[in-house]
């Protein structure tokens, strides 16, 4: 019997993160020292109280059943959370809704609002989950390609008219993966008055909310003055928590739209173990001291590895938060075949740009998921490419 993938398998490409691991597992076999900057999954572990409290809910006997839409007391710590850190109210039973990780809800959300062939808004780079959503839907995507004259925001006066008239969605992300822009409030003004001309509904993906260098937080797109009326925002506990393997994350906005994604949810999932809610209830509750912490390392690391890549002439993208390095490398050379020669040569993985979209051709992404040390010793190793 031949077995054969669906047409519809055709939008999926290799993911680069298996061809990196696989050149690092050659070196790694040969015992030559690997310092992985890839995935921007958190080294530090999860809070004391956040794990205390995972290991005694999962002793319970009666913690194994489904939980279906989700702890009520999950949806209220999502709203204390938003009115206490960006003054936004949330009704915890109409404007929340769980999901399992923001990447189930990315991917899903364009399959429960967009018609075949409708447009879908998303930016060049971008995070590669977005584009799976937008085609397993059937939908277009519409590439805003990020510039530095424009601070790495899309220009949204530079889209045709033609297409804002076939526009059924907008995705943004900031701070960014891979590019760590920060959104300014007058930003988020003009999103919220062009998704309501053109009746466009926003998603904007928050998971770097919390990753952040300056006294001032970035501002939540759901504070924005009507932007309840046109979108949602998406938030995982997995960065700023550290809590990535545990698929915890939740929508919030529009109760329109979590009542369609909610219904659309119900067909495909009986919910998150209970005693993970339990642990980021406990997390959300006491986010305070967790993020603080968090943003001291995250801050350090930034910032020796922002000079040091200075100093050897690569040119860093600024930023002042996210969980990234977006940086144009001095080689006259593709960047994805820079990455692989970066492992074989000094054992330093990165991503190359190209693989979050055409305008990353010549840059890396860089995830500050080493400690200070570990940094220190890779600007030394990147010293010794030679391209």
């Amino acid at each position: 019997m031949k077995m054969e993938p669906a047409k519809k398998m055709s939008v999926f490409t290799p993911s680069i993160f298996g061809k990196l691991k696989a050149v690092t597992a050659k070196r790694e076999a040969q015992n030559e020292k690997i310092i992985d900057l890839s995935l921007g999954s958190p080294d530090i572990p999860p809070s004391d109280l956040v794990r205390q409290t995972l290991s005694k809910e999962s002793a319970k006997a009666d913690m194994y059943g489904y939980t279906l839409g989700g702890i009520k007391r999950f949806n209220e710590a999502v709203s204390n959370y938003y009115q206490r850190r960006s003054k936004v109210s949330l009704n915890p039973e109409t404007e929340v809704l769980q999901t399992m990780g923001s990447q189930e809800g990315l991917v899903h959300l364009p399959l429960a609002f967009c018609n075949e062939n409708d447009i879908v808004l998303t930016t060049n780079p971008a995070y590669v989950a977005y584009d799976a959503g937008i085609k397993l839907a059937g939908a277009i995507p519409y590439y805003m390609p990020l510039h530095a004259e424009n601070n790495f925001l899309p220009d949204l006066d530079a889209i045709p008219e033609n297409i804002l008239e076939q526009a059924k969605l907008l995705i943004l992300n900031l701070p960014g993966n891979p590019v760590p822009a920060i959104p300014t409030k007058a930003f988020f003004e003009k999103v919220v008055s062009f998704a309501k001309k053109y009746q466009i509904i926003v998603l904007h993906d928050a998971a770097y909310s919390e990753f952040y260098f300056t006294e001032n937080s970035p501002a939540s797109f759901l504070a924005t003055p009507g932007a309840k009326e046109v979108g949602l925002e998406i938030n995982s506990l997995s960065k700023s928590f550290s809590l990535a393997g545990a698929r915890v994350a939740y929508f919030a906005g529009n109760a329109d739209a979590i009542r369609i994604m909610r219904e659309f949810k119900s067909n495909l999932d009986y919910g998150i173990f209970a005693p993970i809610q339990e642990a980021a209830i406990v997390a959300l509750n006491h986010a305070e001291e967790i993020t603080d912490r968090l943003r001291k390392i995250f801050k350090e690391r930034h910032q020796i590895l922002t000079e040091g890549l200075t100093e050897l002439g690569w040119e860093v993208t600024p930023s002042s938060g996210g969980m990234f390095i977006w940086a144009k490398y001095p080689y006259e050379i593709d960047d994805k075949e820079f990455a692989f020669k970066a492992i074989e040569q000094v054992g330093v993985v990165m991503v190359p740009g190209s693989a979050f979209g055409t305008e990353g051709k010549g840059f890396v992404r860089i995830a500050l998921v080493q400690d200070v040390e570990e940094l220190k010793l890779a600007l030394q190793l990147l010293k010794g490419l030679d391209m």
